[in-house]
């Protein structure tokens, strides 16, 4: 939208936004002008340009769709106006002239070399005294939309360049390499449970729930799952790493992830990429394409994008030595990482585990026992390991490692068509749609007997000799242990589609405030089928077969009774032994249909009311309302709870919210000593929840320039979030996981069950944020960054892992005691986790940025050298439950926890240019323990550094076509021990990625 006027917050001109008036005079040599002093942070290119402008006193003409998303690095000491500009345009593909007027004018290096200006933006008659355009502003952690403001909340941002250097196949898998976020959910680590291959993001490790993820500045639908963004339409992602609950609502807690789409390109552009990992597998095939136009004399533009994704994941587990097979078991009195591990009381075609007699006692010393059958039905002795428990390591024990994916296999595609339109010069209208579907196939987990399938003497299949043994022992019933493999073992056939469509409209209401307003709906619905699980009663009809007296066939005794019982007698004894018929009669297909909706408007209004000696106070205000609701639906043998192990639930649910906010922004000092340019921001929101009432959040900061490129920022909020759709409707849940009992130190595969509570109260979070930044004017080019956080959540909604239940039982704490259920000899039979409000979960520590940025010449090629590194270091994670603290930190290994390492970084050294580019990267985890929470004996973990590199050539004119590739883990640097699911471990191994991409 194009909109001139006078503007309080620029009292001389510095940027026209949209360009006067016609053709740029053939270029003549511009006066170089004495050197003076400048101090220019690091910020977006817009205000750099604004403040440089200032500082020189000269009109410089730019058009919004050029500088927007690019970010400008740190300008200080003396500079001739012409090198200054080259330094702030390094690597942007911008370039400057001076017109006949003396007119500085910024255009695309691309564009013709008559009327640079002309092609660069539309044009309009443009006053040099004055102008505001929302297009130039970037907002994320604030309301507040002055191209000047500073937040006191730290904001990292991340251009989209950034994100492709190691050409991850979402933006959410980027992110991840970054040391502030945990990747708690990836396909590396959701192979075996519903959220198999989603992406959303988890800043500080507190929860996938407290990162709000923001699309161009609004919520989305789909459980915050970046898969459903087309990757090839971001412009840049802004990270606000601190609480900004008061700007954006519930879910903040963590911080905001606000991803901009590139709603000025325009042209078409395709790309084609694919990838293979070092062992031959985990195939990927990418393709993607993007096309932008604008219409209507300038008035409109057209953006339309997508991208398909097919990753053949890696399946089995095994595939990875260090991943596969690996459990803790209790050795010597001591908890160790231990290999190839599997059931010890289950054997593929069974495992002959015990006989009892008619009155239901133990046969003592039979004589079978730890016999396993051959697939003729004859027997063998079972290569019994190392036993503890129901586990062993070594010997033939079987196990789901050996069928179940170590990463999600996926296919995907995600579209988005975006359209801008100004109605008038004052009001703009935008209309988003975005669909994705991702869907796939493959084989899931099983459905066995662990030692507990007990079969009459009279079995219609038990083999002669055993029966003779039976007989000869006094045994009535035989107890086997069978890992079912060949009885359709079960498979996911999942699906999810996201569909969300946004109406937007931006304009001015006089010279000096703005105003938005918005509503979109979102579906997002998940379908589930995983055929293969054993249903409870066909299962126990199907075993319990004799020989039929009238014919001399197996039937089973059900059917005796009853001829209209249509069952399939089984065959257990030896793998292959059951029928197909009989495969098909005792198993069926939990399914699940789900649609999640949501509803969401909001409109605010923004300037500067009024002046301060420091400059202009800016304003905004707005209100926001939203409904999500949820309605699951489950198959029919599901609701009738016919699944002996695993079943899907219904769920049914909805909330409302109303919110007003406030936010403010005053300058109180300007060019004083000390006070250069101290600022005080200030927020408020009040949330009226139907489901808990209504909850303040608040948030207020401080931001002052010490001396020129020297900046401090300081913020404390109250941050909220009120349980979400699953926390408080989800009915109860099926899962098995392997624990360590503290009371017997077996490790089990334990049942567990989850669920909602529609009694959890919101979680309030304390953040606390102060850091400085740094860009010294003796190194140009450098910025440097320290920040300080502290949040503290009361109340905090989550569900306890298994083994943290243990562990808190084991401390004393008889809540977590009555979630444990025992069988009378002492051993776990369930474990119920369902949501709940804990006392407290707190983190502290410091993230680090050193970034540097210079224009160099390399091989003869102009271009830039930039280098980049981000670091975190916790100092303390912790979750209190009112009785027992317990530290995460260093817990690294384990994850089905809470862990993070003390230290993460990543460093990047990357040259680009327009025919080439080169990167080399570094990914740093420090040293750490598989979980600090058991004293397992070998469960330390060393420090780890991994690398990737990558490069790319273009050609044509203009750079149209471009190769290019990358490798990461270069060394192939294998995982730790027991690395099943990692998220901070790569278990991929070397993997090879190639590309490229078409511009026109």
């Amino acid at each position: 939208m194009r909109r001139y006027s006078r503007h309080p917050l620029v009292p001389a001109l510095a940027i026209a936004l949209g360009l006067g008036g016609g053709m740029l005079v053939t270029t003549t040599a511009w006066a170089q002008g004495a050197p003076q002093a400048y101090s220019i942070e690091s910020q977006p290119l817009g205000a750099a340009l604004n403040q440089l402008a200032l500082a020189a006193d000269r009109q410089i003409m730019v058009s919004p769709d050029l500088v927007r998303g690019l970010t400008a690095p740190a300008l200080s000491g003396q500079h001739a106006l012409d090198d200054a500009l080259a330094l702030l345009l390094a690597g942007t593909g911008l370039q400057h002239r001076q017109n006949a007027d003396g007119v500085i004018l910024v255009y695309r290096a691309d564009a013709p070399a008559n009327e640079p200006a002309a092609a660069a933006a539309p044009q309009a008659a443009v006053q040099a005294d004055g102008a505001t355009n929302l297009d130039v502003v970037r907002v994320s952690g604030s309301r507040i939309d002055r191209p000047d403001f500073v937040s006191p909340t730290p904001i990292l941002p991340i251009s989209a360049e950034e994100l492709n250097l190691d050409m991850r196949t979402n933006v959410g898998a980027a992110l991840n390499d970054l040391p502030q976020f945990r990747a708690t959910s990836s396909p590396q680590t959701t192979g075996s449970n519903t959220g198999a291959g989603n992406a959303p993001v988890d800043l500080r490790g507190l929860g996938i729930s407290r990162t709000l993820v923001l699309l161009d500045g609004r919520r989305v639908s789909g459980d915050n799952d970046l898969n459903t963004i087309p990757s090839v339409l971001v412009k840049y992602v802004d990270v606000v790493t601190g609480g900004a609950s008061a700007a954006w609502g519930s879910g903040a807690v963590g911080g905001v992830v606000n991803i901009t789409l590139d709603h000025d390109f325009e042209g078409l552009k395709l790309g084609a990429q694919a990838g293979r990992s070092t062992f031959s597998d985990g195939d990927e095939r990418r393709f993607e394409g993007a096309w932008g136009t604008r219409f209507a004399n300038d008035r409109g533009h057209l953006l339309v994008g997508g991208e398909f994704l097919d990753n053949d994941g890696i399946v089995p587990r095994t595939a990875r030595p260090r991943a596969g097979r690996w459990s803790t078991l209790t050795i010597n009195g001591q908890p160790t990482l231990m290999p190839d591990v599997g059931f010890a009381d289950a054997a593929i075609g069974g495992l002959i585990v015990g006989a009892r007699d008619a009155n239901g006692a133990v046969v003592p010393g039979f004589a079978l026992n730890g016999k396993a059958f051959n697939p003729d039905g004859s027997l063998r002795d079972f290569a019994f390991g190392t036993r503890v428990g129901a586990l062993m390591s070594g010997g033939e024990g079987p196990s789901n490692d050996n069928f179940s994916p170590l990463s999600a296999p996926q296919k995907r595609y995600s579209t988005m068509a975006s359209l801008r339109y100004d109605l008038t010069d004052e009001v703009r209208m935008t209309a988003d749609v975005r669909h994705s579907r991702m869907f796939n196939h493959y084989i899931w987990f099983g459905d066995h007997n662990r030692g507990n399938l007990a079969i009459g003497r009279d079995n219609a299949f038990l083999p002669d000799a055993v029966r003779a043994e039976m007989l000869a022992a006094g045994a009535t019933t035989l107890t086997l242990g069978r890992f079912n493999n060949d009885i359709n073992y079960p498979q996911i056939d999942f699906e999810r589609r996201t569909t969300q469509a946004t109406l937007a409209f931006d304009g001015y209401a006089g010279d000096s405030w703005r105003w938005s307003a918005y509503y979109s709906h979102g579906e997002a619905e998940q379908n589930f089928d995983t055929p293969g699980f054993v249903l409870r009663d066909e299962w126990a009809n199907a075993i319990d077969s004799v020989i039929d007296p009238a014919t001399g066939n197996p039937v089973c005794r059900v059917t005796l009774a009853n001829p209209a019982v249509a069952c399939v007698p089984i065959n257990v004894f030896g793998e292959g032994a059951p029928s197909q018929a009989a495969a098909d009669y005792v198993t069926g297909t939990p399914s699940q249909r789900s649609t999640t909706r949501l509803d969401t408007f909001g409109a605010s209004l923004r300037g500067e009311p009024f002046q301060m000696p420091a400059g202009a106070a800016s304003v905004a205000v707005g209100v926001e309302a939203r409904r999500e609701s949820i309605d699951q639906r489950v198959g029919a043998l599901d609701a009738a709870k016919a699944f002996r192990s695993f079943s899907f639930n219904p769920m049914q649910g909805s909330f409302t919210v109303k919110e007003l906010f406030g936010e403010v922004l005053l300058p109180i000092a300007k060019d004083r000593p000390v006070f250069n340019d101290l600022g005080i921001n200030a927020a408020a929101r009040v949330s009226d929840y139907s489901t808990t009432g209504a909850i303040w959040s608040w948030k207020l900061g401080a931001t002052n320039e010490f001396f020129p490129g020297f900046r401090g920022r300081v913020a404390r909020s109250r941050d909220i979030r009120s349980a979400n759709l699953s926390e408080l409707f989800t009915t109860s849940t099926t899962g098995w996981s392997y624990v360590l009992d503290p009371v017997t130190r077996d490790t089990v595969y334990a049942l567990s069950n989850g669920g909602g509570n529609p009694d959890l109260v919101p979680e309030t979070a304390d953040t606390l944020t102060a850091g400085i930044t740094w860009s010294p004017q003796s190194v140009e080019g450098l910025d440097l960054s320290v920040d300080y956080f502290d949040i503290r959540i009361q109340d905090v909604i989550t569900t306890v892992g298994l083994q943290d239940i243990l562990n808190r039982c084991a401390a004393g704490n008889a809540a977590m005691c009555a979630r444990v259920e025992r069988d009378a000899g002492g051993n776990i039979t369930r474990i119920v986790s369902t949501f709940t409000n804990l006392s407290e979960y707190k983190t502290d520590g410091v993230d680090l940025e050193v970034a540097y940025k210079r224009p160099v010449t390399l091989f003869g090629t102009g271009g830039t050298l930039s280098a980049r590194t981000l670091a975190s270091w916790i100092n303390s994670l912790t979750t209190d439950d009112g009785i027992n603290s317990i530290e995460y930190v260093e817990s690294q290994g384990y994850a089905f926890g809470l862990g993070v390492p003390k230290w993460r970084a990543v460093s990047s050294l990357a040259f680009s240019s327009d025919r080439f580019s080169a990167n080399v990267r570094a990914r740093y985890i420090s040293a750490g323990q598989y979980d600090r929470n058991q004293a397992i004996v070998n469960g330390a973990i060393g420090s780890y550094i991994y690398y990737d590199l990558g490069a790319s050539a273009r050609f044509g004119e203009g750079g149209q076509f471009e190769l290019y590739g990358a490798i990461n883990n270069v060394t192939n640097k294998q995982a730790p021990i027991a690395s099943t699911f990692s998220p901070y471990y790569d278990v991929m191994g070397r993997y090879y990625t190639a590309g490229l991409r078409l511009k026109f």
